[in-house]
């Protein structure tokens, strides 16, 4: 059972999906999860499967586009910025709280990539929350991106993202770039895996645009989530990771042996994007449920 919903984050509209097990009575509380997707990604692109797998074994779940992207309203369009989609995460927990189907003792997040970052964040800040699934994250930006890019190449992006900032200031329009192509594009996330299952998942998401604006890379680029690890024990922590990420997984590793217990660590024999897919769906999705399941009191 799935219906739309809304509600109000720092005075701007998000709007979402809200998800309960068939055949349960809206009076009876449950067991919920807050989920949104990574960077620039709408809830049409695949967040539908996981809901449904955690409908499926009797817990609700409340999926949302952040401000200024998918069917939530917000401007400017296609600016991101971690910070307030945090907001965003924490604005939707008070609204699940509030909805008589949910059990506020019983809060879980989910994130993934972009979002998998967020999580740790909220985790660590939001006693509300009970269990954290952090699958595929971005652990520290920085560091990522002085590996796809080499020290040079990372230093020339950031004085490139001062002199955009600059020239807004001035009062000039701010610039927009894509959000993937393939491999040597200029791109946030160039590379063909990247460009592929965008244009895959894009196909279920008419609101998803390829673009976002230039300062949304320069707040990526100083945003490292995985700086608040060690603070979210004793909520419970699942961190799902895939083996041939873009993403650095000693990265990963480090962070998770900084986080207290409980604690696991599942590690995909895949690239970043399978755990959408089949086959590595089911046993991302399986691992999740597990673990909720586990510290949610089900």
């Amino acid at each position: 059972m799935r219906r739309d919903i809304e509600f109000r984050s720092e005075g701007v509209t998000c709007r979402g999906w809200f998800y309960t097990p068939d055949g349960v009575a809206t009076n009876k509380p449950l067991p919920t999860i807050v989920m949104a997707h990574g960077f620039s990604a709408v809830k049409e692109m695949r967040l539908d499967r996981f809901a449904e797998v955690f409908a499926h074994a009797g817990m609700a779940s409340l999926v949302f586009d952040y401000r200024g992207l998918g069917a939530s309203d917000g401007s400017p369009r296609y600016d991101i910025d971690p910070w307030t989609q945090i907001t965003d995460y924490r604005n939707a927990i008070s609204f699940a709280r509030q909805l008589p189907a949910v059990d506020a003792e019983r809060i879980g997040i989910w994130g993934s990539s972009y979002s998998g970052g967020h999580v740790l964040v909220v985790g660590a800040l939001d006693r509300r929350v009970k269990a954290v699934v952090s699958q595929v994250p971005l652990i520290d930006a920085w560091d990522s991106l002085g590996n796809m890019l080499g020290v040079q190449g990372r230093a020339a992006m950031a004085q490139q993202f001062i002199e955009e900032r600059e020239r807004v200031y001035a009062g000039g329009t701010p610039l927009t770039m894509p959000v993937v192509g393939a491999a040597g594009a200029a791109a946030a996330l160039p590379g063909d895996d990247s460009w592929e299952w965008f244009q895959l998942a894009a196909k279920t998401a008419p609101t998803w645009k390829n673009e976002i604006t230039v300062l949304s890379m320069q707040r990526l680029l100083e945003y490292a989530p995985g700086l608040y690890v060690d603070r979210i024990a004793p909520t419970a922590l699942l961190m799902i990771v895939a083996e041939h990420d873009f993403l650095p997984v000693a990265g990963a590793r480090r962070a998770f042996e900084r986080a207290g217990e409980p604690k696991r660590f599942c590690l995909l024999p895949a690239g970043h994007f399978a755990a959408y897919e089949p086959p590595h769906f089911a046993s991302a999705s399986g691992e999740a449920v597990a673990w909720f399941r586990q510290h949610l009191r089900m």
